[in-house]
């Protein structure tokens, strides 16, 4: 389980999500879970894992047994957490303690109180006790060779309300042989100016060094971190995109990418900056939560440009609308097209599917008044790039691809007495001048019509078993009409190695949701490499 990094010692990337951030609602890891971010953290190159708090339930217990067996850390020191000692014992006698030396693990983070009525409410003790209890602790499991790191829990109001007994307990800290001490913006309630401020004087004052936990009530916890860094903090605490409990914590790769793109320090082993993307969504799907579109750094959207006026610009130069290049963070540009497009949105865009247009400007002119024609009547090509390939390769080869012929379709739904449902749709098409029929039935009547196509199209196109339908969203965009309104669909597919996105509108969701599906299907051909039938 040991670690060995290139990195020195003068800073430290600290992650928590195991601990702080599994608070978050609608996170529920398994042991499992937890040991497979692990193995992301440790690829992405943090220094420290926080594991959890052995001995307070078996999970956490179970993880660092595990973690000692499984995984060989090649960047990481894995990190145990849990409180100073009860009050009216030793550290040697606190099974809580001892708990935390039986985890194995090399370091260990201690809460300890700083807020002056925390200590007298919460822990129902004296001020000289709460000071007594954090010297023991981290002076004892020095003495048994562990590093130790002290998190001064609600800090920064307790240095508010007492500031001299909040440092008081830094200082003790840092004297009883703690490496680091973490001020603990608990509630989430500070500002940068204030973050820097407090920290320039206790670092002054105590000459202890530093650390930040900032929670992210007030969406400053990024900016704070690095307004502790900036005050002279030297390790930062952190959770991967930003989970925790309430409305978060830190965001890990958004610090970290400050860190070494702004402020020019070396965070991270070399080449890890580049796999932020993918170890951020890598670790969202073991949470089992979306990624965020429009996280910093790694949103899909974060380095995504829609206005005519910004893409033109980016024609001549992307660093006029970039403030870093998408690569160094494992990202890419894209272009949006939308009725917000002109010609160099189309032109751009065409060359990131890879379809040159030639410069040829009435074939670009023709394409965005089609767009713009299109979305005036509910279509959104920004959300749905496969369509737009699509209606740029017609526009650009003169017809359609065509890989197959729709003759009809329909879909019934039937209601029976007993109070269920039957969902039947029939789909008769010519593909490769064959005439098939294809009836199914489904969960509902889209599902049904999706089975039918395939049935339909799978004994001309074997490749289209991989396809998966993998979201499906429906938009009323006219509710002034009521149940005539037009409706949009949007429509995600899968191969197996990567997805895309279809739309259909129309004046009800069957049959927008049909265009939709014959997009999807005739993109997925063209994605195996099969030649159109015309």
């Amino acid at each position: 389980m040991t670690a060995s990094s290139e990195l020195d010692d003068s800073f430290h990337v600290f992650d928590t999500t195991l601990r702080d951030g599994a608070q978050r609602e609608g996170i529920n890891l398994t042991v499992a879970d937890k040991l497979a971010i692990a193995r992301h953290l440790d690829d992405f190159g943090v220094g420290f894992i926080e594991g959890g708090w052995p001995g307070a339930n078996p999970r956490d217990t179970e993880f660092f047994a595990r973690a000692r067996q499984e995984i060989e850390f090649q960047h990481a020191q894995l990190v145990a957490f849990g409180s100073t000692r009860r009050a009216g014992t030793t550290a040697a006698e606190d099974p809580q303690v001892k708990a935390l030396l039986e985890s194995g693990a090399p370091v260990i983070t201690l809460v300890a109180k700083s807020h002056d009525r925390h200590v007298e409410l919460a822990l129902r003790t004296t001020l000289d006790e709460n000071l007594e209890m954090v010297r023991d602790t981290v002076s004892f499991l020095r003495s048994q060779g562990r590093r130790v790191f002290v998190d001064c829990e609600h800090f920064f109001d307790g240095y508010r309300a007492n500031p001299e007994y909040a440092k008081a307990v830094v200082r003790t800290a840092s004297e009883a042989g703690a490496d680091v001490v973490i001020l603990c913006d608990t509630n989430g309630g500070m500002l940068p100016a204030q973050i820097h401020a407090v920290v320039s004087t206790v670092l002054a004052d105590t000459g202890a060094r530093l650390g930040i936990h900032a929670q992210d009530d007030t969406g400053c916890a990024v900016a704070n971190t690095l307004a502790a860094v900036d005050a002279g903090a030297t390790h930062v605490q952190c959770t991967a995109n930003g989970y925790g409990e309430r409305v978060g914590n830190a965001n890990l790769f958004p610090v970290v990418a400050a860190l070494e793109l702004k402020y020019g320090k070396k965070v991270l082993p070399e080449g890890r900056l580049r796999e932020t993307t993918r170890i951020s969504h890598a670790i969202a799907e073991v949470v089992n939560l979306t990624p965020s579109t429009h996280q910093p750094y790694v949103g899909v959207s974060a380095f995504a440009h829609k206005a005519g006026l910004h893409a033109s610009a980016i024609k001549v130069d992307p660093d006029l609308y970039q403030h870093i290049d998408p690569e160094l963070v494992g990202n890419t540009m894209r272009m949006l097209v939308s009725d917000m497009a002109g010609r160099a949105s189309i032109e751009l865009k065409g060359k990131e599917l890879g379809i040159d247009l030639g410069g040829d400007r009435e074939l670009v002119g023709r394409v965005v008044e089609r767009v713009k024609e299109r979305e005036l009547k509910g279509y959104t090509y920004e959300a749905a790039d496969a369509s737009f390939e699509l209606l740029l390769r017609t526009e650009a080869e003169g017809r359609p691809l065509e890989y197959f012929e729709v003759e009809s379709w329909r879909a019934i739904v039937e209601d029976r007495p007993d109070g269920t449902h039957a969902n039947e749709a029939t789909v008769k098409l010519w593909a490769k001048g064959e005439r098939i029929v294809a009836t199914a039935e489904g969960n509902g009547p889209v599902n049904a019509l999706d089975r039918a196509l395939r049935v339909a199209l799978e004994k001309i196109y074997p490749q289209l078993a991989r396809l998966e339908l993998v979201d499906y969203k429906v938009r009323i965009l006219e509710g002034k009409h009521g149940t005539q309104s037009t409706t949009r669909v949007l429509i995600s597919t899968s191969d197996g190695q990567g997805e895309w996105s279809t739309v259909g509108v129309g004046n009800n969701v069957i049959a927008a949701s049909w265009q939709a599906l014959e997009d999807a299907y005739t993109y997925g051909l063209l994605r195996a490499g099969v030649a159109p039938a015309r």
